[in-house]
């Protein structure tokens, strides 16, 4: 299983990012973090990247129950989305599995709930 969800998508780099923002919304997530890579790169160390942005989804109600079960699965908070533009102009969405990422933590408690936001993550995937 892979550790990602991926789809080019119909629609330019903008666009996607809230087309992605909204639906994660429809489930309940909102964006708490922003990192604009371009932006930074070009900041940071002077250098030019292509459109690249990685997006922290976080449902508060799944991030309660997720840290009630393990206090270290804030490591792997918030599921992270990227919207990136290819050089071909194409534009590519990549979300995080989460059934796959918490499974370095061996914790039972936290396989089935994993596996309720996975489900999830496919729903935004299948409706991008």
């Amino acid at each position: 299983m892979k550790p990602f969800f991926s789809k080019i998508v119909n629609a330019g780099f903008e666009e996607s990012i809230q087309n992605v923002t909204g639906i994660l919304k429809d489930y309940g997530f909102g964006i708490i973090t922003e990192v604009d890579v371009k932006d930074t790169f070009k900041k940071k160390i002077d250098t030019n990247f292509r459109p690249y942005r990685i997006l922290g989804a976080c449902n508060p109600n799944y991030a309660f129950k997720a840290l009630s079960k393990d206090d270290k699965v804030g490591i792997m908070l918030p599921c992270n989305v990227i919207v990136q533009e290819h050089e071909d102009g194409s534009v590519e969405i990549t979300i995080i599995n989460p059934e796959v990422s918490v499974k370095a933590l061996h914790n039972p408690d936290l396989e089935d709930f994993a596996c309720e936001v996975t489900g999830v993550m496919r729903k935004v995937m299948a409706r991008l």
